[in-house]
């Protein structure tokens, strides 16, 4: 059996499913898959669902080997298996734990950690801020980033226990070996992964003996990858607002795309939502967008520091407010602008390099066109350069505007700010007030 995008039915006579890619996509195909195969006037059948992170993995494949008391099918199936992890994916299992963290989605980032930790198999309580670069390497397969890490023991410390999973690629082949002597036919077993490496003889196994559904929407900010991120949003509208028997405008729907970016949960929530609001109207337009549609988390963040870094102290003042009005914690503000002037610190040490060469008004083109491409070769910071060369550019201008000494002036004093919000009884919105008004005094001293 090839393997098939989401959007393809599958065939319902195997025994071993997998989805993977976008968690909730993978969700979402899976649920249509589970329906189908407990349709129909004789399917009967009992679903036994498994989370991953605290996953028997022995366990489950000695229930699949058993007959069971029940009648019909026993479906098992594990979310967010580890069955399929390797070194090969934790780049990727990094990647999603970065952009969770600049989402705020705690939940998100702490469940990531805990992948990559299992990747690792470390021990429960080891510390990732203090492996070393080779140890960081050896466990997880790739560089250790660069930067303070100890968030990320902050967040595990947080987290319930989670099984240790008995060897991958081992239990893989046990599997493997299970499934080829025959499961009980009864028996059938679904795995949801975000994260796959296509490599291992697992996977292979399953796209050749059952079924590999790809749940997977292309990342970035590039033409092809932002055409299909809209495709698959619009799809997930349309099928929403269909149940209601609704419509959309086609610039709402362009406008919704932007307000909420691709955030596949976000956007069926936000079309539910507007159903419901325009009542016994049937067609969803700009207006009810505009009125029923917040900015999301990212939208507010960035309009923050673009109001900073344009030094408009009373809206800079308002925004903080209004964050924090909306709930979001003190701590994810300092994170955001610990961030920012990270990335204004490096592009602004970059551009002091003698080569190549940077100068005050550079234009678009030839920064796109000639410095970038150029800076790229380095390979320094390579990570940091990454997005549209729009956006680059536009960040490279604004990080011109400061010195490399009053921005580690500014780090420190955030980090003053973080051990104020966290050790002392003082509120947080007016921890934050003094900050940002300390900063937006200081002078940007020419470089």
């Amino acid at each position: 059996m090839a393997l098939i995008k989401r959007t393809e039915l599958p065939d319902l006579d195997k025994q071993i499913y997998l989805f993977f890619g976008d968690r909730y996509l993978c969700r979402e195909a899976a649920d249509a898959l589970q329906t189908r195969l407990l349709s129909g006037e004789s399917a009967t059948g009992t679903v036994n669902s498994i989370d991953g992170d605290n996953e028997d993995s022995g366990k489950t494949l000695g229930q699949l080997l058993n007959f069971s008391i029940f009648p019909g099918k026993q479906i098992f199936r594990v979310i967010d298996t580890r069955l399929f992890h390797s070194k090969n994916v934790g780049p990727a299992i990094w990647e999603r734990i970065e952009r969770a963290k600049s989402d705020g989605k705690e939940t998100t980032c702490r469940r990531q950690l805990l992948a990559l930790v299992a990747l690792g198999g470390l021990e429960a309580g080891e510390s990732l801020a203090d492996l070393s670069a080779g140890q960081w390497k050896a466990a997880f397969g790739f560089a250790k980033p660069a930067g303070d890490l100890s968030w990320t023991d902050e967040s595990l410390a947080t987290a319930a226990p989670s099984k240790k999973q008995a060897g991958g690629a081992g239990m893989a082949g046990r599997y493997i070996d299970a499934f080829t002597k025959g499961v009980a036919p009864q028996n059938l077993l679904i795995l949801s992964a975000e994260s796959v490496d296509k490599r291992t003889r697992f996977f292979k196994f399953i796209e050749k003996e059952g079924v590999v559904i790809d749940c997977a929407v292309a990342t970035g900010a590039s033409a092809a990858a932002q055409k299909g991120q809209k495709e698959v949003l619009r799809q997930m509208v349309m099928k929403t607002l269909a149940g209601f028997q609704k419509k959309i405008q086609p610039r709402a729907l362009e406008q919704l795309f932007e307000r909420v970016g691709f955030h596949p949960v976000a956007v069926s929530m936000e079309a539910e939502k507007l159903a419901l609001y325009i009542g016994d109207r049937d067609t969803i337009t700009v207006e009810d967008l505009e009125l029923m549609v917040g900015r999301t988390r990212e939208d507010a963040l960035f309009e923050l520091t673009d109001a900073f870094g344009k030094r408009q102290g009373a809206r800079t003042l308002v925004l903080l407010n209004r964050l924090q009005e909306n709930g979001m914690h003190g701590l994810q503000i300092l994170a955001t602008m610990r961030n920012y002037l990270r990335k204004m610190l490096i592009f602004k040490s970059l551009q002091l390099q003698p080569a190549p060469v940077y100068y005050a008004g550079m234009n678009a083109n030839q920064f796109q066109n000639e410095y970038l491409p150029a800076l790229k070769k380095r390979e320094e910071w390579k990570d940091m350069l990454k997005g549209h060369p729009y956006a680059v550019f536009m960040s490279f201008s604004k990080a011109h505007d400061f010195s490399c000494s009053v921005l580690k002036d500014w780090l420190a004093l955030l980090l003053r700010a973080e051990f104020r919000m966290k050790g002392s009884p003082l509120a947080a919105d007016l921890v934050l007030e003094e900050l940002f008004l300390t900063l937006l005094a200081a002078k940007r001293q020419a470089g």
